[in-house]
C-alpha cells in the first residue's frame, strides 16, 4: 500500500469512517428538524469522500486527498449553522471556519495539482451531480468530495443526431471548437455500403475522464473517443436501437441501454466487446448507478416500470411503477439517495429513493415534452434542473426528498433537451434541439449566460472537468460545415393564444435534403393531426402537400419529422420571398388549422 501501509490506513479509517458512521448515527436520530438533517449528510458525505480518496504512497498527496473532503465537510456545517444558529459567537466561529477552511482548500488543491509525479485528477460523479472528487489516476469509488472550478481544460459535449456529430465546448469562453464527425446526413448514411455512425444520440463518460461513450441508435453502436485526443478509440456493435450509455463507477465496464429490446449491454472498453446481458423491462431508457457502484438505476421507455439492478448479481432486485411508459433519462444524488427519472409522454418526474427499500417518494407534473433532468449541489443548496420542451425552459426544484419544491423557470430557447451541470455546481449547460444550440446557465443567479451554436439537434448533453489534461485540445475537431445551414420556425394557434396550441421547428440541412423537426404541444391530447406545406398560411386556400401525420400523446404533445427539399421555400432569402412555403397543422380530415406558421 505504499508509504502509509496498511496500518496507518486502518488507523485513519477508524479514526474518521468509524466516528463518522456513530456521529452520522446520532445526527440521524435529530434530523427531524432541517439543521439535523443538513448536519447528518454533511457527516455522510465527509464519510464517503474520506474513505474513498485516492491512495498513492506518497504522505503528502494522500494527506491532501483525504483533508480536502474534510475541511469541505467542515465549511458544510457552518453554513448550516448560519442558516438555522442564533449564537453571536458561534455565527462568527462559523464564518472564520468557512474563510480559512476554503482557503486551506484552495492551496491543498493547487499543491496536488502542481506536485511532481503521477496528477491527481478532480473527477466528476458519473450521476450528473455536478460534485466531484480528487483522485488519482486508477482510483475508483464514489463519485463524491470537493469540487472543481470551470477551466479551459473542461469541455461539454452533445450528441447531435441530425449532423452525426458530437459538439466540443469550452465552457472556460462559452465557444463552440469544433464537432467530432461520426457519419454522413442523409441520403449518403442511407447506402447499403455506409459504414460510418447513424442517429448520434446518447453520452456517458469514464471516470477517469479520458474516455467519453457515445451512442448512435440507428447504427446500434457504442463509440468509444479519447477526450485528450478527440479520437475514436473503437467502436461496438450491440442490439437494436441503443438510448444511453454510462461507465460503472470502477471504470471496468460499459452498460449500455438496448431500448429497443430488453436488456443492457455489458461491455468491455478495453477489449472493445459485449460481455454479457442483463434482462430489464422491455425499452430500458438509461442507466446510472449508486456512487459507491452497488445499484444501477433503469427506467424504460416502453413500459410503466423502473429497475433497480444489483451490480453484483446483475438481477434486478427491484420493479417500481412509472407513471406513465416513456421515460428516457434520470440522474442520481452525490450521496446516492435519490434517483429522478423524467416521464416524456406523460409531462412528470418522478422521484425514488436510491437505497433499500427503493420507493417512489414523490411525483410532479412539470409540463408536456419533460426531457432530461441533472441534479446538482452548491452554495446555494441542492437542486434539480428539469428541461420542459413545452415551455421551452428549464425548471430548477430545490431537492428535498418527498418534497421537492419550484423555485425558478428559466427560459431556454427552442425545445430544451440534454442538461448537464459544471464540476462545481455553479454552471448548467443545457441543448436546444430545435435550435441547435447550447445554452450556459448560472446556477447559482438562475440566468441564462450565452447561447453558443452547435451542430444539428442536440440530444444528450455532458460536462466533462478536466477532460483535457494538456494542450488546447483541439486536434480532430472540424468545422461544422454543411451542418451550420439551418433554419428555425414557431408555430401558434390562429389569434396567436399559445394555451390552444404551439410549435418549434427545425429545418437542417442535410445536404441536396433538409430534415423537418417540429415539436408540438397544446394541442388535444389523443387526436390525429396533418403537417402541410402550403402556399398560404390558411390551409383551406391554395395548394397545400401533406409532410406527416401524427398523433398527439397523452400531454397533448408531439415530436413529429419530414424529409425533402423544404429549408429554402421554408426560409427564403429576400429575393425568393415570392416562393415561400409555410407550415400548416390541421386535425386529420379537416381543412381549419390548428397551428399556423409565425415565422420567419
Amino acid at each position: 500500500m505504499g508509504v502509509l501501509g496498511a496500518a496507518t490506513m486502518c488507523v485513519l479509517a477508524a479514526a474518521c469512517g468509524g466516528q463518522a458512521h456513530h456521529d452520522h448515527a446520532a445526527a440521524s436520530k435529530k434530523a427531524d428538524s432541517a439543521f439535523g438533517a443538513e448536519m447528518a449528510q454533511s457527516m455522510r458525505r465527509i464519510h464517503l469522500d474520506m474513505t474513498a480518496a485516492p491512495v498513492t504512497g506518497d504522505p503528502d498527496r494522500d494527506f491532501a486527498a483525504m483533508m480536502i473532503p474534510h475541511h469541505q465537510g467542515a465549511v458544510d456545517m457552518a453554513r448550516s449553522v448560519l442558516a438555522h444558529g442564533h449564537d453571536p459567537v458561534l455565527r462568527r466561529l462559523a464564518q472564520e471556519i468557512i474563510v480559512t477552511q476554503r482557503q486551506e482548500i484552495e492551496v491543498m488543491r493547487r499543491r496536488l495539482e502542481t506536485a511532481p509525479g503521477p496528477a491527481a485528477t478532480v473527477t466528476p460523479s458519473p450521476t450528473g451531480t455536478g460534485t466531484g472528487q480528487v483522485r488519482g489516476p486508477g482510483h475508483g469509488g464514489p463519485a463524491t468530495g470537493p469540487t472543481v472550478a470551470v477551466s479551459g481544460r473542461d469541455r461539454v459535449y452533445t450528441a447531435d443526431q441530425t449532423s452525426n456529430t458530437v459538439s466540443v465546448i469550452d465552457p472556460s469562453t462559452n465557444r463552440l471548437l469544433g464537432v467530432i464527425r461520426l457519419g454522413d446526413p442523409v441520403p449518403a448514411s442511407l447506402s447499403p455500403l455506409y459504414k460510418g455512425q447513424l442517429l448520434v444520440h446518447g453520452l456517458g463518460f469514464s471516470r477517469d475522464l479520458r474516455t467519453l461513450a457515445v451512442v448512435s441508435i440507428a447504427s446500434n453502436s457504442v463509440t468509444l473517443i479519447d477526450t485528450a485526443t478527440n479520437k475514436v478509440k473503437g467502436t461496438v456493435y450491440i442490439g437494436r436501437s441503443p438510448h444511453e450509455a454510462f461507465f460503472t463507477p470502477d471504470g471496468k465496464q460499459v452498460w449500455a441501454t438496448v431500448r429497443g429490446q430488453d436488456y443492457i449491454s455489458v461491455i468491455d472498453p478495453v477489449a472493445m466487446r459485449e460481455i454479457r446481458r442483463v434482462p430489464t423491462a422491455n425499452g430500458p431508457g438509461m442507466v446510472l448507478f449508486h456512487p459507491d457502484g452497488r445499484y444501477a438505476y433503469v427506467p424504460s421507455s416502453f413500459t410503466p416500470e423502473a429497475d433497480v439492478v444489483d451490480t453484483r448479481t446483475y438481477q434486478v432486485v427491484a420493479r417500481l411503477p412509472q407513471a406513465s411508459p416513456f421515460s428516457p433519462n434520470l440522474s442520481v444524488s452525490r450521496d446516492g439517495e435519490e434517483v429522478w427519472f423524467t416521464l416524456k409522454d406523460s409531462g412528470k418526474v418522478q422521484v425514488m429513493s436510491g437505497t433499500p427499500p427503493f420507493r417512489i417518494l414523490t411525483t410532479l407534473d412539470t409540463g408536456p415534452i419533460t426531457n432530461h433532468v441533472t441534479l446538482l449541489d452548491n452554495a446555494n443548496g441542492s437542486f434539480a434542473y428539469v428541461t420542459v420542451g413545452e415551455e421551452n425552459a428549464v425548471k430548477v426544484y430545490r431537492r428535498g426528498g418527498a418534497n421537492p419544491r419550484l423555485v425558478a423557470t428559466i427560459p431556454t430557447g427552442d425545445l430544451p433537451h440534454g442538461v448537464w451541470a459544471s464540476g462545481d455546481g455553479t454552471r448548467v449547460y443545457v441543448g436546444l434541439e430545435n435550435q441547435d444550440a447550447v445554452l450556459a446557465i448560472d446556477a447559482l443567479a438562475n440566468r441564462a449566460i450565452t447561447t453558443i451554436p452547435i451542430g444539428q439537434q442536440p440530444m444528450a448533453l455532458v460536462y466533462v472537468p478536466q477532460a483535457v489534461p494538456s494542450g488546447p485540445g483541439t486536434s480532430g475537431l472540424v468545422p461544422l460545415g454543411v451542418a451550420a445551414r439551418n433554419g428555425h420556425i414557431v408555430l401558434i394557434a390562429p389569434g396567436g393564444d399559445r394555451r390552444k396550441g404551439h410549435a418549434t421547428v427545425s429545418v437542417n440541412s442535410l445536404g441536396s435534403l433538409d430534415l423537418l423537426e417540429m415539436a408540438a404541444s397544446g394541442l388535444t391530447p389523443g387526436e390525429n393531426h396533418t403537417l402541410w406545406l402550403a402556399d398560404s398560411r390558411n390551409a383551406s386556400q391554395g395548394r397545400r402537400e401533406s409532410l406527416a401525420e401524427f398523433t398527439t400523446n397523452v400531454a397533448g404533445a408531439q415530436v413529429v419529422q419530414a424529409i425533402g427539399p423544404l429549408r429554402e421555400p421554408l426560409t427564403p432569402s429576400t429575393a425568393d420571398r415570392d416562393r415561400r412555403r409555410y407550415l400548416v397543422v390541421t386535425r386529420r380530415g379537416a381543412t381549419e388549422p390548428v397551428l399556423v406558421q409565425q415565422r420567419p
